[in-house]
């Protein structure tokens, strides 16, 4: 069963959150986070992307760019940017977009369910960047980064917390993308303790988005005990720090793709290709997204078309080969446009779809050739392949809205 533990949170001081809390690192690459935290000297960027404090022509894996995290993280704690909170509790954690909310509880877990599959998870990791957050995470001896979690939804839990957030939240702000952050303290231990046994009697969580922190978070653990023999399991390197959301609050948005060329086909070749394994309407200028599933929106040439999918492309009784993002990969991207990995194949790239349909447009009209519009992953399908031990391929989910860094700090120690 699910373990949760309270932690000892190293939080921004109330009048500082909006300015510390940041997109998570990976939303990011080296010169997009020097633009975005500019002259923000507050900024949890310093500490998750802390190659932008030296020279810009600085590996990003270097040792040098983890301990300048290091030391951003420990000054902002000694300048008390950064406070410590005395006692172990557990925090709630709202975030608010478009006027949907989804509310969250906030604290620890365990390693050890990570390795037995409690929490469970439905994409690989690659090694690189495993290799990445291991040394982060190791040399500034802390979680900076919070997992995104799920489990199915338990009335009892959400019968606490939507009494609870009746209460003035410790936090309360909007941020530049007018997503609204508001996060309680729970402090009493009753109802932490309550919590806890609740979370104690679900049988899964699954992984939503984090798969390289968490991975990251089990292995510096792990080398932690072997560096700790007489451990005895209630160390804080044991556990990593987490968001636990409801599955039924959880907004998944499609995962688009744009390619860079036609595999040496004409615009008309490739079409009449498609004949045998989908069903292709012209929809003229006028962007299209699909409407359910197994239907794809596609951009060629300053024109919008529906396919769809055929019968013979996908099986309803495989967990995988039925999602969306599989059939395109195993019937278009690679027999018909070469594409074998798109995690690797340089020809492919993927749009969330926050940046809307104008951004396909605009790409397959400016560096790319054509683009697809998909139709959202959903959670029910994302927990069904991790409760059969499988994996979506990549790029299947896109979650909004993301959760800000910088608002919880877990020390492993």
């Amino acid at each position: 069963m699910a373990k949760l533990r309270a932690f000892k949170a190293i939080r921004p001081r109330k009048d500082l959150a909006k300015k510390v809390a940041a997109l998570p690192y990976d939303v990011f690459n080296s010169s997009e986070a020097r633009e975005v935290a500019g002259d923000n000297s507050y900024s949890f960027l310093h500490v998750d992307k802390a190659e932008i404090d030296l020279p810009e022509d600085t590996y990003i894996y270097d040792k040098k760019v983890y301990e300048k995290a290091c030391e951003n993280l420990n000054k902002m704690i000694e300048d008390k940017i950064f406070i410590q909170d005395e006692k172990p509790m557990l925090y709630i954690y709202t975030l608010i977009m478009d006027g949907k909310a989804q509310t969250g509880i906030v604290g620890t877990t365990s390693i050890d369910d990570y390795m037995n599959n409690i929490i469970k998870k439905h994409e690989f990791t690659r090694e690189d960047k495993e290799k990445d957050r291991i040394n982060h995470v190791d040399i500034c001896d802390a979680n900076t980064g919070p997992i995104f979690l799920t489990y199915k939804n338990n009335k009892e839990i959400e019968n606490i917390i939507n009494e609870y957030i009746l209460k003035e939240p410790l936090y309360d702000f909007v941020e530049e993308d007018n997503v609204s952050h508001k996060i309680w303290a729970i402090k009493e231990e009753e109802i932490i303790n309550k919590i806890i046994d609740l979370f104690n009697e679900i049988e899964s969580l699954y992984i939503a988005d984090g798969h390289h922190r968490a991975a990251s978070a089990v292995k510096v653990g792990k080398l932690r005990r072997k560096q700790n023999p007489n451990y005895s399991g209630v160390e804080e390197f044991n556990y990593f720090l987490s968001v636990l959301f409801p599955d039924a609050q959880l907004r998944i948005l499609d995962y688009n793709r744009v390619v860079k060329d036609l595999n040496g086909l004409t615009a008309m070749e490739f079409l009449n290709k498609l004949d045998d394994k989908f069903e292709v309407e012209l929809k003229g200028e006028k962007s299209y997204k699909p409407e359910k599933n197994h239907s794809f929106g596609m951009y060629l040439d300053n024109k919008w078309y529906k396919i769809t999918s055929k019968e013979n492309t996908y099986d309803d009784n495989d967990a995988v080969l039925s999602l969306d993002v599989s059939i395109l990969q195993n019937n278009l991207l690679e027999p018909i446009l070469g594409i074998k990995d798109p995690r690797t194949d340089e020809r492919i790239d993927f749009i969330g779809g926050i940046r809307g349909l104008d951004e396909l447009k605009k790409r397959a009209d400016s560096d790319m050739k054509l683009a697809f519009s998909m139709y959202p992953t959903t959670i029910d399908e994302l927990m069904k392949i991790a409760d059969n031990d499988k994996v979506m391929p990549p790029k299947s989910t896109w979650f909004e809205p993301k959760l800000r860094s910088g608002i919880f700090v877990h020390r492993l120690k």
